[in-house]
């Protein structure tokens, strides 16, 4: 396929495509999986400004398969991460993706956990979860090393690579992948989308998605397109369990509805290792892996936001907690000696990190449901963090399901 080269980004002259994805990680692949599904001969290009896929989000999660018990019943995390946890499982047997079905465990340590837990049992049988209730003997029985006032035992979590899936979605999709491919310019008319990348190439389509992840509210300003948020990153940082046999599966904190952070839970992994985390601090870089890494451009991007300052306002004391956990390893290890009391600092050994992309609104609301938006010719996915790989294959069927309809009416 021949593609324009440097000289302008105009419309005519035909398209390249009839679906351009900017995203190579899961949800940009699983939308253009689920084109080549729903309508077959779709010609799909997916842009990916890494030299591979999955590299952010995607590839630096703890690889949970989730169930769907903590969201709202009828949202969209509810909805596509209960269909989704079925689905992964089903297309990692189909194509030999290592993956288990390891059931977890939500552990209350204090008494004023016990509504929050209670409350997610409530919640788990609306989505249509089930989930067994523990005492303080049963929970040992899961998990000898775990002590807690009650749990509840959640089966239909699992684990699996996301990196694996990712790259299988690439190979099943029939999709051309452009590695290496960073927009930096879109031109919109009323019958195609012509994007740039930094490199010159240009690119022209009937239909746009944008899965950009940590960069999506920047592709939607590009696209011209007010996003009404931004994306705010914050690092998940993580440690491994040196000794693993600690921990037979997933072992997680009740949460606080407040935040939509799960707090520093335990994943025993694929390969047989336990990670540990994460926390959330702000990261000062959209890809900001760890402290060193700082880029003005993104902390101006969130100094410029009203709705940064105002959640900060909000949060503060949460916030500073985390921080707090980041810069001391025994701070860390004394929140995770709440489910294991057994850890020490020496069982815990630093491993990489992961950002996520949290959309935070102008009045300092933090977006707890899935984002999508309908633009002309576009599509944005404006906040998509955890659980969105387990709800991949849903969500890329939904915004495939949009183009296809746009595409159908024009």
């Amino acid at each position: 396929m021949q593609y324009a080269g440097v000289g302008g980004i105009g419309v005519g002259g035909g398209v390249d495509c009839d679906v351009l994805v900017i995203g190579g990680g899961i949800v940009g692949l699983s939308t253009a999986h689920a084109l080549s599904r729903l309508a077959p001969g779709t010609k799909v290009i997916v842009l990916e400004k890494e030299s591979g896929p999955a590299r952010h989000q995607t590839g630096r999660n703890s690889g949970v398969i989730h169930s769907g018990i903590y969201y709202r019943p009828g949202s969209l995390k509810a909805r596509f991460a209960v269909s989704g946890a079925a689905e992964m499982v089903k297309f990692c047997a189909e194509h030999g993706i290592p993956h288990e079905v390891t059931g977890k465990l939500i552990v209350a340590t204090e008494r004023e956990e016990l509504p929050r837990l209670h409350a997610l049992v409530q919640r788990g049988r609306e989505n249509g979860i089930p989930v067994r209730e523990l005492g303080p003997a049963q929970i040992t029985e899961y998990e000898p090393q775990v002590q807690g006032l009650a749990a509840i035992h959640v089966g239909s979590t699992g684990i699996v690579d996301y990196g694996r899936v990712s790259a299988q979605l690439a190979q099943s999709s029939g999709a051309e992948i452009v590695y290496g491919a960073e927009v930096d310019l879109i031109s919109r008319r009323a019958s195609a989308v012509a994007v740039r990348t930094t490199s010159g190439l240009v690119f022209r389509s009937r239909m746009l998605v944008n899965c950009a992840g940590l960069h999506c509210d920047r592709i939607a300003r590009l696209a011209g397109d007010d996003p009404g948020m931004r994306i705010i990153p914050f690092r998940g940082e993580y440690y491994d369990l040196t000794r693993p046999d600690l921990v037979r599966g997933l072992v997680y904190p009740v949460p606080d509805p407040a935040f939509p952070f799960l707090g520093v839970h335990l994943t025993r992994g694929i390969g047989g290792g336990v990670h540990v985390g994460p926390n959330a601090v702000p990261a000062l870089a959209r890809e900001g892996y760890d402290w060193s890494t700082v880029r003005p451009r993104d902390i101006a991007d969130e100094l410029a936001w009203p709705g940064a300052w105002r959640m900060a306002s909000r949060h503060w004391r949460y916030g500073t907690g985390e921080i707090h956990r980041s810069l001391s390893k025994q701070a860390f290890t004394r929140a995770v000696r709440r489910l294991l009391p057994a850890v020490t600092a020496a069982d815990l050994h630093p491993a990489a990190a992961g950002v996520r992309a949290q959309a935070v609104l102008r009045n300092g609301t933090l977006v707890d449901d899935f984002l999508v938006r309908d633009a002309p010719r576009t599509i944005h996915v404006l906040n998509a963090p955890s659980p969105a790989a387990t709800a991949s294959l849903p969500i890329g069927r939904e915004i495939a399901t949009r183009v296809l309809r746009t595409l159908t009416a024009a």
